[in-house]
């Protein structure tokens, strides 16, 4: 790829015709406005007076720019130097909207014209203010992330940090975590100003789950301010005391499956006593057959359905075929497998570290009682999350959340979060004593423990970072667990908050 600037205008001209030429559907994107689709017929390129011109139009834009030069060539696209208002010099990319490199470049507009909105946004909320640093860069080393334009705002020596979501309800959820990741930098990096806190753009109607977190914030680690934005309306401030009401439920845990067959109860019984088969009580009363962690039956009032990716309903003679099963997964899914990389043995890790931890609950915490324990009880919205949430209890009748993860997750500390703070709503309204859960067990109302369980290696390196933001009655402890984990539970390191592992 060619980066060497070409500042000559009748050989800018030269290059961008045969450009031009040879793309099959030629795209013209600027930061700020949406791709514009060079047909013929729709736009010019000419000299006027000794400068290159370009003009494009379509039923909803006109574009006239000044090209002054070329910046870099590649294979399907071309960056253009232009002369933007006040002599500015600005980016112009061609692309071929038919090769791959497009997408890429199409995705980087889109990146230019959501920092644009933050641009604008922060003019005309924040007048007196400069806009001392507006980028849509990705920084690997510190975990900023391209889909989020940020700045940084300037008076005197006071600062605040700002960041901009995309607008689509997974990106606005997770837009917190780079949020308190670019504020953290920016203080770490500027440490003659004041950087008092974080300023949220998120698309008006996604803002709910990061106005539910933002209480369990600390207000001595800095002050949050949320706008959202849309395409019909200005951006505007929102009060986070709005959202005081958590989007959450909590289903009855009772046992309905009273007309069961007595058959498939027998059954159910007779697996259950194969070697790595473990039986776990669902919501609603229904039983989840399971060989270190991945269900192959579950018995429901409808009847014992089994299979992998296929479910059949159980009926007379299917006894042997689902103990064959049973016995073919238990082979596949040995800790000592010799073969480690076939399908079955790599399928859901978190649910296989959700089978250890539920057989060995007393090395994770021997505080903790070794049943009842809860899965995903209450259930969090937002499609696959990636982490098993489970529900336990101690022996003075605390509550703890366990959150597990196999892989590093920038995100792990939120959506705990998430879970925690749903868990501790049903807890203050004695919700679960009400509806089954934890029988004979009288739960104490201090909030719960919240405890991030994975393999030593797979946390993020951010994770620290994150937990420096939350409230002190979100008690956390990070446990640290042994790369053979899938044979022995062994614990490497145990940390509170914050704080550094020790080792």
């Amino acid at each position: 790829m060619t980066t060497d600037t070409l500042r000559d205008s009748a050989a800018a001209e030269t290059i961008v015709r045969r450009f031009l030429d040879r793309c099959r559907r030629p795209l013209l994107l600027e930061a700020g406005e949406s791709a514009l689709e060079l047909r013929p017929g729709s736009y010019r390129l000419e000299m006027r007076s000794g400068r290159l011109m370009l003009e494009a139009w379509d039923q909803t834009h006109h574009l006239v720019r000044r090209i002054r030069g070329i910046h870099r060539q590649g294979p399907g696209r071309l960056e253009l130097v232009i002369e933007r208002f006040g002599k500015r010099e600005g980016r112009l990319f061609l692309a071929d909207g038919e090769r791959g490199e497009a997408g890429a470049i199409e995705r980087r507009g889109r990146r230019l014209m959501l920092r644009e909105r933050l641009r604008r946004a922060l003019e005309r909320q924040w007048p007196g203010w400069k806009i001392a640093e507006l980028s849509a860069e990705a920084n690997l080393e510190d975990s900023l992330s391209p889909v989020y334009p940020r700045a940084l705002l300037k008076r005197g020596a006071e600062a605040w940090a700002a960041i901009i979501s995309p607008p689509d309800a997974d990106a606005a959820s997770a837009a917190m975590s780079f949020g308190l990741l670019w504020l953290d930098y920016v203080r770490r990096r500027e440490k003659r100003l004041s950087v008092h806190g974080l300023l949220l753009l998120l698309p008006d109607g996604m803002e709910a789950p990061t106005c539910w977190r933002l209480g369990w914030l600390d207000p001595a680690a800095g002050r949050f301010l949320v706008y959202v934005y849309s395409d019909q309306s200005d951006e505007g401030v929102v009060d986070p005391g709005d959202y005081a009401n958590l989007d959450t439920s909590l289903e009855d845990h009772r046992m309905p499956l009273g007309k069961v067959a007595p058959e498939l109860e027998q059954w159910v019984r007779q697996l259950g006593q194969q070697p790595a088969v473990e039986i776990v009580d669902e919501r609603g009363g229904e039983l989840s057959l399971r060989v270190r962690g991945l269900e192959f039956a579950r018995l429901s009032q409808s009847g014992l359905w089994f299979g992998l990716q296929e479910r059949r309903c159980a009926e007379s003679g299917h006894l042997e075929e689902i103990q064959r099963l049973a016995h073919e997964l238990a082979r596949l899914r040995d800790p000592r497998a010799p073969d480690q990389g076939n399908p079955i043995y790599r399928l859901h890790p978190e649910r296989w570290l959700e089978s250890q931890v539920r057989a060995q609950l007393e090395r994770i915490d021997p505080t903790l009682l070794p049943e009842p324990i809860y899965g995903q009880v209450p259930a969090v919205a937002g499609g696959e999350r990636g982490v098993i949430d489970l529900l336990a209890v101690d022996s003075s009748g605390r509550l703890a959340v366990l959150e597990l993860k196999t892989t590093e997750d920038i995100h792990l500390p939120l959506q705990a979060l998430d879970y925690w703070m749903r868990v501790r709503w049903h807890l203050e309204r004695g919700e679960f004593t009400e509806r089954g859960y934890f029988p004979a067990i009288a739960l104490r109302q201090e909030p719960p423990r919240l405890l991030l369980i994975a393999p030593a290696l797979a946390f993020h390196p951010t994770t620290e970072t994150i937990l420096r933001y939350f409230r002190p009655e979100v008690q956390v402890e990070r446990i640290g667990l042994g790369v053979e984990w899938r044979r022995e539970l062994r614990i490497v390191f145990r940390a509170r908050g914050a704080a550094r592992p020790e080792g």
